[in-house]
């Protein structure tokens, strides 16, 4: 079947790396590219997710953002104290 095909400058230079890798025509590559793209696997459904118990937390999660600030300050004097 022959018709023309307007192709976006990403799409071209796709097709451009193609064909210079594998030595083929450009008809060659646009059927490659077709087919690749129409015969894809779908991926597989994921899988549910199961809730699982992580313990009794190691700090109050109630003041978790006040936690995670003190952290940040931490790591912010560590690094002023060795010059970075």
């Amino acid at each position: 079947m022959r018709t023309t095909l307007t192709l976006d400058a990403d799409a071209r230079d796709l097709l451009e790396r193609h064909m210079r890798e594998r030595h083929v025509s450009f008809k060659q590559a646009v059927n490659d590219a077709i087919r690749a793209g129409l015969t894809r696997q779908r991926a597989p459904a994921e899988a549910p997710t199961v809730p699982r118990s992580l313990g009794r937390p190691s700090v109050p999660l109630d003041h978790a953002l006040r936690v995670a600030a003190g952290l940040e300050d931490a790591e912010l004097m560590r690094r002023l104290e060795q010059g970075r």
